[in-house]
């Protein structure tokens, strides 16, 4: 079975995950405690912001179309509400992958478990913000 994607939700699902961390890391928010707790030093060149902006867009479609499959694919085995389907699937996702994976990595990095907890919860709340997209915009 291949999944059935709605590429315009993937699109706007990958947009709404640059603007959530935009939010989410500016120095407003949490930015300011990011930087001084990962040791991130802005250089105060916009030019070095480029390649990351550009790793996170590409990344994040990866994302949005692997969620949306997903997605689908619980909605064809379980039936009931797409919209549902996209959100519990995405939270065990989370759950069993990007949490699990940074908290094992930022363990052995050594990162301080406040950092651990800013960026796992901004990730929840980037793939949760996808699946409301994903989900009212079935396929």
């Amino acid at each position: 079975m291949v999944p059935e994607i709605n590429y315009i939700a993937v699109v706007l699902a990958t947009l709404s995950s640059m603007l959530v961390g935009t939010i989410w890391y500016s120095p407003r928010v949490f930015g300011n405690y990011w930087m001084k707790a990962a040791g991130v030093t802005p250089s105060g060149n916009s030019k070095d912001a480029l390649r990351p902006i550009l790793v996170t867009v590409v990344v994040s479609f990866i994302t949005a179309w692997v969620l949306a499959g997903a997605a689908f694919i619980a909605f064809d085995f379980y039936g009931g509400s797409f919209f549902v389907n996209s959100l519990f699937t995405a939270i065990i996702l989370w759950a069993g992958f990007t949490a699990a994976r940074f908290i094992t990595h930022d363990q052995f990095d050594g990162r301080p478990n406040g950092l651990t907890v800013l960026n796992i919860s901004h990730e929840f709340v980037t793939i949760v913000i996808m699946a409301i997209i994903i989900g009212v915009w079935p396929a």
